[in-house]
C-alpha cells in the first residue's frame, strides 16, 4: 500500500481542519494505507518564518514530502485563500517537491463564500509545484464538523458523503499514480 503524508496547515492545536485530517488518516489507515501526520504549527515559527532551509524540523518535513507516494492538504480558509503556517512551509519546500504525488487537498471555513480558495488560490500552487494528479479537493464548513472532548469528530451526513467520494477518488488515483509515472 502507499505512503500518504497528511499535512494540517492550521495554525491552532484545537482546530477542525487538524481533527478532519486526523478523522481521515484513520479512514487511510483502516485500507492499509501508511499515514504520516505533518501539523504544520509544529515546526518552530523561526524556521518557517526565517526561511530557514537548514532548520532539522524543516529538513524533516521537506523529507516527508520526498518520501510520501501521496499527500493530504487540508487549510482552514482565511480572506479566502489557506492559511499562512501553510503557505510558509510550501515556500520552503522545493519547488517541484510534489513531482509524481497524488494529493487530496481539503478546507474548511465558516462560510460557503470560501468555497473556491481550494481552486483559486490552492491548486494552482500544488501544480506549481509538480503534483503528478490534483484529485478533486472538498471543502467543508465549520458547522458541519463536530469535535468532541474524546478528541473524535462528527462529521454530518451530507458532508460525510462528500468526504467520502473524495478520499476514494484520492485512493483510486494514489494506485494508479506509480504506473503513469513508470509509462512516461
Amino acid at each position: 500500500m502507499a505512503s500518504v503524508l497528511s499535512v494540517s496547515g492550521s495554525p491552532s492545536a484545537t482546530s477542525r481542519t487538524g481533527k478532519l485530517l486526523r478523522h481521515l488518516d484513520t479512514r487511510l489507515a483502516a485500507r492499509g494505507h501508511e499515514v504520516i501526520p505533518l501539523d504544520v504549527r509544529t515546526i518552530p515559527a523561526e524556521a518557517l518564518l526565517g526561511a530557514d532551509f537548514r532548520h532539522p524540523a524543516v529538513i524533516e518535513a521537506t523529507e516527508l514530502f520526498a518520501r510520501a507516494d501521496g499527500i493530504v492538504i487540508g487549510t482552514p480558509v482565511y480572506k479566502a485563500a489557506y492559511s499562512g503556517v501553510l503557505k510558509a512551509l510550501l515556500d520552503l519546500l522545493p519547488q517541484y517537491a510534489l513531482t509524481g504525488k497524488t494529493v487530496l487537498p481539503l478546507a474548511t471555513g465558516g462560510t460557503t463564500a470560501h468555497v473556491l480558495a481550494i481552486d483559486y488560490a490552492l491548486r494552482p500552487v500544488l501544480s506549481s509545484m509538480g503534483a503528478g494528479h490534483i484529485v478533486q479537493g472538498w471543502f467543508t464548513l465549520d458547522k458541519d464538523l463536530t469535535a468532541h472532548e474524546d478528541g473524535t469528530l462528527t462529521v454530518a451526513p451530507a458532508a460525510g458523503e462528500a468526504l467520502t467520494q473524495v478520499l476514494d477518488q484520492f485512493v483510486s488515483a494514489l494506485g494508479r499514480t506509480p504506473l503513469l509515472a513508470a509509462a512516461g
